[in-house]
């Protein structure tokens, strides 16, 4: 079918930004095969008789919304913390700070919470903990996503090895500076393309309609912090899943989100949340969306939508930077770590599942769990494990705020360690020093249950943001 824009949803009568994304989500989602013409025949039916739609499963959610808004109610709900919480395992707990798992706690004690579960590299976050996994019934809290929705790692294993990596570093350096950008502005000096540029969704409610421009100058660019794009050297082990040759490969790593796109939409939505979902002090921050309403559906679908731009930065980033050194790839792997998914737990309970800093591990399932700059990343194939939500950490986890890392770290001290370590380094800051973060063995040896190890990744060249 032709996609439908908001303009034309506008024109028969859909003219709120909540039911536009509603609308755009449930068809695009069971009606993909249906023409246009059948469809907004059926759209406008259901504005002139919401009565009559409103017991069917999928119409039902469109129908409901011009019930609601003509039937005047409270614009909030209060809601209290229960006493008895939901089943919690954490995994590595000697190594998690004290306050990241009285935050876990209190998450767990939500009347939507179903059950939680802790990571290895967990650490105090806002809202919900970095490294933490909440399963919910029918909700979904924006700041149990994060504010860099879609934020995740990227990995392509290169048709070339060691002898590669020594005689062109210069090049590979020089691809890093031309091809990558950060920052918190800007882009790349170059036109780019991507399929999710044309996504319907950027025409579903005024606020992705104002970010497309944005999300087109910013498309195959990094942000600040600790994302990062690197050339290293990864050893497969026998028998891998990818079913590739055991040895030693040159291979491209990276790490961002979904830049200004998925930072303007955490905010608009956390502040909906706040609005609409009132919890005492201490979980405030904790505030969710019901998916049946329209904020909910409007939220998921931007989400989702942040979700696939965030693979596409990181898509181009690999395709810009194994083109120009006239490479392949073998094998790419790679996934979010700040979202959240619906998925069916063993019992054939479905639940919404945000993963803030953690990784997907499904039986089977590949990611990669990062170090630091100078520690080794991990390739790993999930376990499948349920007591674990099917979930890893998302790296080693920080130790060290960041103004504690640039107090006890100076710039000198880290070029040592970079060299003892073979290490380049183009940008970057203190703050990212390997010393601020927990020792990403000790990380990935408090996880056996959920994860096998595929490969291990050392960093060679660096580039990150120079702050």
């Amino acid at each position: 079918m032709g996609s439908l824009k908001a303009k034309e949803l506008s024109k028969i009568g859909y003219t709120n930004d909540q039911t536009r994304s509603l609308v755009i989500n449930i068809i695009s989602k069971h009606f993909k095969h249906h023409s246009k013409t059948d469809i907004i025949r059926l759209l406008t039916d259901i504005i002139t008789q919401p009565e009559n739609y409103l017991e069917d499963e999928i119409t039902g959610k469109i129908a409901a919304t011009f019930i609601e808004q003509a039937t005047p109610e409270c614009n909030y709900r209060s809601f209290q913390l229960l006493e008895q919480t939901g089943q919690l395992k954490i995994y590595g707990a000697k190594e998690i700070e004290h306050t990241a798992k009285l935050q876990m706690e209190t998450a767990m004690s939500l009347p939507i919470t179903v059950q939680g579960a802790l990571m290895p590299d967990a650490h105090m976050g806002y809202g919900l903990p970095v490294g933490g996994v909440l399963a919910t019934d029918n909700a979904v809290l924006p700041y149990a996503v994060g504010v860099d929705i879609g934020c995740r790692m990227m990995l392509s294993i290169l048709d070339t090895g060691e002898s590669f990596l020594k005689r062109f570093s210069y090049q590979l350096k020089v691809a890093l500076k031309e091809y990558t950008h950060f920052g918190m502005e800007g882009g790349l000096p170059f036109e780019q393309s991507h399929e999710v540029m044309d996504s319907p969704a950027f025409q579903a409610t005024d606020l992705l309609t104002k970010l497309q421009h944005k999300a087109w100058r910013q498309l195959g660019s990094s942000g600040s912090g600790n994302h990062f794009v690197e050339f290293g050297m990864i050893e497969l082990k026998e028998d891998n899943i990818m079913q590739l040759l055991p040895g030693k490969y040159l291979a491209l790593l990276s790490h961002s989100g979904s830049r200004g796109l998925g930072a303007a939409i955490a905010q608009h939505y956390t502040a909906i949340a706040m609005d609409t979902c009132r919890l005492p002090k201490s979980a405030k921050q904790l505030a969710w969306l019901d998916l049946d309403s329209e904020a909910g559906q409007e939220y998921w679908l931007s989400m989702n939508l942040a979700g696939d731009y965030a693979r596409a930065c990181h898509e181009r980033i690999h395709i810009n930077l194994i083109k120009a050194l006239g490479l392949q790839a073998l094998k790419q792997v790679q996934n979010h770590h700040n979202f959240a998914w619906e998925e069916t737990l063993q019992d054939g309970r479905k639940v919404v599942i945000h993963r803030k800093g953690a990784t997907p591990a499904h039986a089977g399932e590949l990611g990669i769990i990062p170090g630091s700059m100078c520690t080794p990343a991990y390739l790993v194939a999930g376990k499948g494990e349920e007591s674990a939500l099917y979930s890893a950490s998302h790296g080693a986890g920080r130790l060290m705020s960041r103004q504690r890392a640039r107090e006890q770290m100076t710039a000198s001290a880290l070029k040592k360690m970079l060299s003892a370590a073979g290490v380049t380094l183009i940008g970057g800051s203190v703050e990212e020093n390997p010393a601020a973060y927990k020792d990403i063995d000790t990380v990935i040896a408090a996880q056996q249950q959920l994860i096998d190890i595929q490969g291990k990744f050392m960093p060679v060249i660096v580039r990150m943001n120079k702050e």
